[in-house]
């Protein structure tokens, strides 16, 4: 007699195949009605699993599938090598990928891992991952999101504070005598690029500082973005005495575009960076900036994607950490300010 395969189940409950394997996976987001239909219809088939099938899932579920948004910020260095070194010591490998903030690239991504069958997926996800790690549920496979926020969207997440470390780093430069401080913003597409800029916003607004919308310029998350922003900052009439910068990347940019127009940092225009770099105290003026936990970010997304395979039917978490502002050389005091 031939095995019952899961498909039938599936035609028999009315469902999806990937809804039939998650109710016998028993994994979430999966209605409890929805639930008693495919097991009702299991019992009635005589549904019984097949076990090289399960041999070859055990092997598999050894494999974390990882998703950056680009690999080539400095940033994730730290966030993969708190990964790897928490999957590694739980005897699992990582397989990483890069989709450059393209939410196609990242759907093509994403369909290798469920076609490998990886056990879960920690990913940075684009304005637009919602459907696609959908997609990865839908199979059985669990997510975790790290660095952002997919609000309204249930799945576990690692992200870093935001407004509560921009709105002290702004406050720094208004202490210290500036009042016309740009702002070279993320995107407002992702909840970092929004809570940054409404950190900004707020430390203005709290000494009675208005906000300037010539004063606040939007880069692409890129060197270039921060250069061309800080060039069109800094050559208004009235230019802002500081900038506070929103990644790091940007920050770089800044920095040489400050230098290309004949300015230095503090002398001419202070300067706070998003985002610790490896050599930044190495400036000829230290520069001054909020250090992300990226290790720390990167080993708690693996910790909770782990934890996750092992319960999967465990209440969601969200967990944020609290970056530090690293006071440095690069702001500058203005009208006898301390």
């Amino acid at each position: 007699m031939d095995r019952v395969t899961s498909r039938e189940v599936a035609r028999r409950a009315a469902v999806s195949v990937a809804t039939v394997s998650r109710v016998l996976n028993n994994l979430p987001n999966v209605s409890p009605q929805v639930r008693d239909q495919v097991l009702r219809a299991a019992r009635e088939l005589n549904y019984q699993p097949s076990r090289a099938a399960q041999r070859l899932r055990a092997h598999r579920s050894q494999v974390i599938g990882l998703i950056i948004s680009d690999i080539q910020n400095p940033f994730f260095t730290s966030v993969v090598r708190g990964i790897e070194d928490y999957l590694q010591k739980h005897g699992y490998s990582l397989v990483l990928c890069n989709s450059d903030e393209d939410a196609e690239k990242e759907l093509v991504y994403i369909n290798v891992m469920r076609a490998e069958g990886v056990a879960g997926v920690i990913l940075t996800p684009s304005f637009q991952s919602k459907p696609n790690i959908q997609n990865l549920l839908d199979h059985g496979i669990p997510v975790v999101t790290v660095d952002r926020l997919l609000r309204d969207f249930e799945v576990d997440s690692v992200v870093s504070a935001n407004f509560e470390p921009s709105f002290q780093a702004v406050s720094y430069l208004v202490r210290h005598g500036h009042r016309r401080i740009g702002m070279v913003c993320l995107p407002a597409s992702g909840v970092p690029g929004v809570e940054r800029r409404q950190g900004y916003q707020a430390a203005l607004e709290a000494d009675g500082i208005a906000v300037v919308p010539d004063l606040v310029a939007v880069g692409d998350a890129k060197e270039a973005g921060g250069y061309a922003c800080t060039r069109d900052l800094l050559l208004q009439d009235n230019a802002p005495t500081a900038l506070f910068v929103a990644n790091n990347l940007m920050t770089l940019g800044a920095l040489r575009a400050i230098k290309d127009l004949g300015l230095r940092v503090p002398q001419d225009v202070s300067l706070i960076g998003f985002d610790d770099m490896p050599w930044f105290p190495l400036l000829n003026s230290p520069l001054t900036c909020i250090a992300q936990p990226t290790y720390e970010l990167g080993k708690g997304a693996a910790e909770l994607l782990l934890a996750r395979i092992k319960t999967p039917t465990a209440p969601i978490k969200h967990i944020q950490l609290t970056p530090r502002l690293i006071l440095r050389k690069s702001v500058a005091a203005l009208n006898g300010s301390p």
